[in-house]
């Protein structure tokens, strides 16, 4: 859709160069959309696709849906009572005249700036590849104005005056509301299953990737394409993904929200004057068109929603969500592809260097800790959330964080809570109506509040977001159980066991009546965004550990001495000396002990943490309770890995072998 050049103009088409060369081409060299009936093959697609999507679908950590029926709900939830109130009359509703053509082989005029500054129709400059066209539809009569790569204040500017629900904070956030969604729908997101991605990605029971095909995708590429079209003005960002310069993504994401471009301009990397004017053509292209469904009658659709990535056109349309975090975890799947292919681990973790160079990697689900703990005053943060580990070390994938703000203080998260000040979003939290500082404990739109904000907003941030190898590899789990140590020493066997499994335990509410730790599991700790099999990363991981030296730790941030309910959390401070200890190389010369049925490595002994509660076993009064739990938990994780058991790892398949063996043995 949108094109650029050198110049910083900018056209709208129906698709890509690439495309076209193999659809065919039609009027003016754009391709033709294959309309043919391909009923059997579209049935077919679709029953693997059910059945990936339904009951195997991976760890999902969507949010609950908004609790609001109407928008007016939904914005009242948004801003607290407080005196003195001010009397507000609701503006006239305004129209929804749409200029969208079904099908154009000619975009719109597009030119720069935004519509409410020209008092008259703009002139529009000369645009190479786009020839008269005999044809003319409505899109092709109008103009649609570019606002590309506008500033923070800018953005502010447009949100404010145009998106309902849009404040500036108390401390000079924006504060902005994401619709009926306010979390990730993975239930709706789709592949394109083609000769690109058959044999490369990972298909099947327990994959997150639902697949869809090709004539499919373009059929909500048009949609969303037509719906962009029809507004006055879209917003252009012009961005790049992964830190280390060698192995840099381009990326363009084009919207229709000031909220969701400020959103990417904070999370992506920001590109120089200088980098903007030899941006060219990017490698990889979203449409967010989020505010407008997706038809549910289309082939694969369930619902109104749709989130389609095609790897082999290198695009993603995005309808029916206006949450923005399906783009950034979008773009991380797209990483997770990439990369791979160029010998690059991608890897779902926190990051952080300490000041003699030494890196740690921190990998956790949620609630483990992993942005506590990979956050500390004493190191520089690489980045929080997604990384890159090549030849030349680690790399941050971002330009930001994106935090939760639920309960969030300034006593228990200092860095982040100072971060949410201008240029900051803020994405359903509720304030006051007339200081409006935030109430960060108020869940009246949603518990999944967030806040996104460049990296630089952390004070100990290490820029440009780049480290050596790593010397440490720490995966975190919340044992509700209370039977895993508090840190034990993995072998690489073990590392990649456990890294597959991707552990940690939940305890669920009680209104569901349920009081028992439920067991949690997520492949490589991010289950929803890999693409390839999990054994793939795993296999990556253990060789690059292997080469530079790395060793692997799992540490319990959960329970000790019993499970939730009769045991107690493990303190945070004894947790901090654990991993003090890990990076200072205190526990590369402790003396260790194995434990039964998981075999784990655990210290005799950590400084400033007492010695009784590094043998779980020792923790327990109910010995037979703890035997039990114990077997209950190494059954679960068997089970879990029954769908990796039969995927060989090389040509004759030793390293599964070896994998399956550093698992609970009874």
């Amino acid at each position: 859709m949108a094109s650029g050049g050198a110049n910083g103009e900018f056209s709208f088409s129906s698709s890509t160069t690439a495309a076209a060369n193999r659809a065919g081409s039609g009027r003016n060299g754009l391709p033709k959309i294959q309309t043919q009936d391909s009923a059997k093959k579209l049935s077919d697609a679709a029953a693997r696709g059910a059945a990936a999507g339904a009951e195997d679908l991976c760890y999902d950590d969507s949010a609950t849906p908004v609790k609001a029926q109407t928008l007016d709900e939904l914005h009242s939830l948004q801003k607290k009572r407080s005196t003195p109130s001010t009397p507000i009359t609701a503006p006239a509703a305004a129209g929804n005249a749409s200029l969208a053509s079904l099908t154009r082989e000619t975009g719109p005029k597009v030119v720069k700036g935004d519509p409410a500054r020209r008092s008259t129709a703009p002139k529009v400059g000369h645009v190479e590849h786009y020839a008269p066209s005999i044809s003319v539809t409505d899109s092709s009569l109008k103009f649609t104005h570019v606002l590309y790569n506008l500033s923070p204040a800018e953005l502010y500017e447009q949100a404010i005056k145009y998106e309902k629900g849009s404040f500036i904070t108390s401390t000079g956030a924006l504060a902005t509301l994401s619709g009926a969604k306010t979390g990730r729908s993975p239930r709706d997101k789709r592949v394109v299953r083609d000769d690109t991605t058959e044999g490369d990605l990972w298909w099947g029971k327990g994959s997150p990737n639902i697949e869809m095909d090709e004539h499919t995708f373009m059929v909500n590429r048009e949609r969303a394409v037509d719906y962009l079209n029809s507004l006055d003005k879209v917003f252009v960002n012009d961005q790049f993904l992964n830190w280390d310069p060698e192995h840099r993504i381009k990326v363009r994401i084009v919207s229709a929200r000031a909220y969701h471009s400020l959103f990417m301009h904070n999370m992506c990397i920001r590109a120089t004057p200088e980098e903007l004017e030899n941006f060219g053509t990017p490698d990889f292209t979203i449409y967010n068109a989020g505010q407008f469904p997706c038809n549910r009658y289309t082939h694969y659709m369930t619902s109104s929603t749709s989130i389609d990535l095609n790897l082999g056109r290198r695009e993603m349309v995005i309808l029916g969500t206006q949450y923005a975090g399906e783009m950034k975890k979008g773009l991380f799947g797209v990483m997770h592809y990439l990369m791979p292919l160029r010998g690059i681990l991608s890897l779902h973790s926190g990051c952080n260097m300490g000041k003699d160079g030494d890196v740690a990697l921190f990998f956790g689900l949620s609630g483990t800790g992993k942005t506590t703990l990979s956050t500390d005053h004493n190191r520089y943060l690489i980045g929080d959330d997604e990384h890159c580990w090549s030849d030349n070390g680690v790399s941050n994938i971002e330009g930001g964080c994106y935090a939760k703000c639920i309960d969030l203080s300034a006593e228990k998260e200092p860095d982040i809570f100072n971060a949410i000040k201008f240029g900051t979003v803020l994405e359903n939290v509720v304030f006051d109506e007339h200081t409006r500082q935030v109430d960060y404990s108020d869940k009246s739109v949603t518990e999944n509040t967030r806040a996104a904000y460049p990296i630089e907003y952390i004070p100990n941030a290490k820029l440009p977001c780049v480290g050596p190898h790593p010397k440490n590899v720490i995966l975190l789990a919340c044992d509700a159980f209370g039977v895993l140590p508090p840190v034990s020493r993995l072998n690489l066997a073990q590392t990649m066991y456990h890294f597959i499994s991707g552990y940690t335990a939940l305890v669920a509410g009680t209104e569901d009546g349920i009081k028992e730790p439920q067991a949690t599991f997520s492949a490589c700790f991010g289950a929803a965004f890999i693409m390839m099999h999990p054994t793939r990363y795993a296999a990556m991981l253990a060789e690059k550990m292997q080469k530079h030296g790395a060793t692997g730790w799992l540490v319990n941030t959960g329970w000790s001495g019993g499970s939730y309910g009769s045991g107690s959390r493990i303190k945070l401070s004894y947790t901090r000396k654990i991993i003090n200890a890990i990076h200072s190389g205190e526990l590369l010369e402790a003396n260790y002990t194995k434990t039964e049925i998981f075999g784990l490595e655990i210290p005799s002994s950590i400084e400033g943490v007492p010695s009784e509660i590094l043998q779980p076993a020792n923790t327990w009064s109910d010995k037979k309770a703890y035997n039990e739990t114990l077997l209950k938990l190494g059954g679960l994780f068997k089970k879990n890995f029954e769908v990796f058991a039969n995927h060989k790892i090389g040509k004759d398949g030793k390293l599964t072998e070896q994998i399956l063996a550093a698992g609970p043995v009874f």
